[in-house]
């Protein structure tokens, strides 16, 4: 449609262009937005699969059977593995042995 062909159109004429151009704008927006919201979907599918097969798979680590006990606090144990704990580090610093703190091979199979 020309822009002077609007020009010569009543008020009602454009009233009624403006009508039937928002409905077909509303109609194909909604159409857009689900072929959009289809590609969104299977993006994320797609991505979901690649993470899923690009993510290793977490070893399994063996329990650690603890090696040394706090004599004052007997939860307190520590299997020898990592950085030493507190309460081991201040006896070893006041002259103690760690073979002091050794929990008992006894002691180990009761538990």
């Amino acid at each position: 449609m020309m822009r002077k062909e609007l020009n010569s159109m009543t008020i009602d004429g454009l009233w009624d262009l403006h009508r039937e151009i928002s409905a077909l704008l509303a109609t194909k927006i909604v159409a857009e937005k689900a072929v959009l919201e289809g590609r969104l979907f299977q993006l994320k599918q797609s991505i979901q699969a690649n993470h899923q097969s690009s993510v290793p798979q977490k070893r399994s680590y063996p329990v650690v059977v603890p090696k040394f006990r706090n004599p004052e606090q007997p939860s307190e144990t520590w299997a020898g593995r990592g950085k030493t704990p507190r309460w081991l580090a201040t006896q070893l610093r006041s002259g103690k042995n760690k073979e002091e703190f050794r929990i008992s091979e006894e002691a180990l199979e009761l538990t």
